[in-house]
């Protein structure tokens, strides 16, 4: 079983390889389809022993093989993070490879896809892109919409517990609900406090999570918010005027709601 999580693991890891050529392209207008992978430096074309997931980075001691020069920390992470991610995933559905689990695996492991290209992107540019939240909302809305049309015979990854209907409607309830939240927060603060890719965000974590587990995932988001800003005041790494991206926040939000947000309802 061991062997098995660590090949799920792997997998992972190739797909937030990919992640991370989607994120660079995606920095630059540069399209998805085709086009072989180069060094963001000197532009010389990766061979494939460049682009083992985690293992090329420390193979070539974090350069570039061909021009020298440092290679970001972000391919790296992306990849474990993505292999971690993926193997929690998997774990959470109860190890299955066959039957509808599996179904809401791949469910959980291509929204998450999304998630992890909207935290690095955000954190780096201040920006959800549209390209990336509008199809993540657009597969979610599709699952639960399945979901509806079969009557349950596909995993729930939206709700615990419910009748189709109730989880059809819950999630569009909670979908709508949150943005309509952050949407507030943008007319009110003239867009100085949130900004409008946070609502879309908001959007599809509620068709995502549904109720109650966007709760969560917005008290979790506003929670670890605010203490890493206010640590960042309190280093004089930021001031109290200055803005910092609130989407890796809610994406961390709802990755931790998809494992833990039972056990803290429970809780409190």
């Amino acid at each position: 079983m061991l062997f098995l999580y660590l090949l799920i693991f792997i997998f992972g890891a190739i797909i937030g390889s990919f992640l991370n050529c989607l994120i660079y392209r995606l920095e630059r207008g540069e399209s998805f389809i085709g086009g072989r992978s180069h060094c963001p430096h000197c532009g010389h074309t990766l061979a494939w022993n460049d682009l083992i997931p985690i293992v090329s980075f420390f193979l070539l001691k974090g350069r570039c093989r061909y021009c020298h020069q440092k290679i970001s920390l972000q391919y790296p992470l992306v990849e474990f993070a993505t292999g971690l991610l993926f193997a929690l995933i998997f774990w959470q559905g109860s190890g299955l490879l066959l039957g509808p689990r599996l179904l809401g695996s791949i469910y959980y492991w291509i929204i998450s896809s999304f998630l992890i290209i909207i935290f690095v992107y955000d954190l780096k540019h201040y920006l959800i892109p549209d390209k990336i939240v509008y199809p993540a909302a657009a597969i979610s809305l599709l699952f639960i919409s399945l979901y509806l049309l079969f009557q349950g015979h596909i995993p729930s990854a939206v709700s615990q517990a419910g009748s189709p209907l109730s989880v059809f409607g819950y999630s569009l309830l909670s979908a709508f609900g949150a943005s309509a939240f952050f949407l507030a927060i943008v007319l009110v603060s003239g867009e100085k406090w949130m900004g409008w890719g946070d609502v879309k965000l908001a959007f599809l974590m509620g068709l995502f999570l549904g109720w109650p587990r966007i709760l969560a995932a917005l008290f979790l988001a506003f929670f670890f918010g605010s203490l890493v800003g206010l640590a960042l005041v309190l280093l004089n790494k930021k001031t109290m005027k200055s803005e910092i991206p609130f989407g890796p926040f809610l994406v961390a939000g709802t990755i931790l709601s998809m494992f833990f947000s039972l056990g803290l309802f429970s809780w409190y």
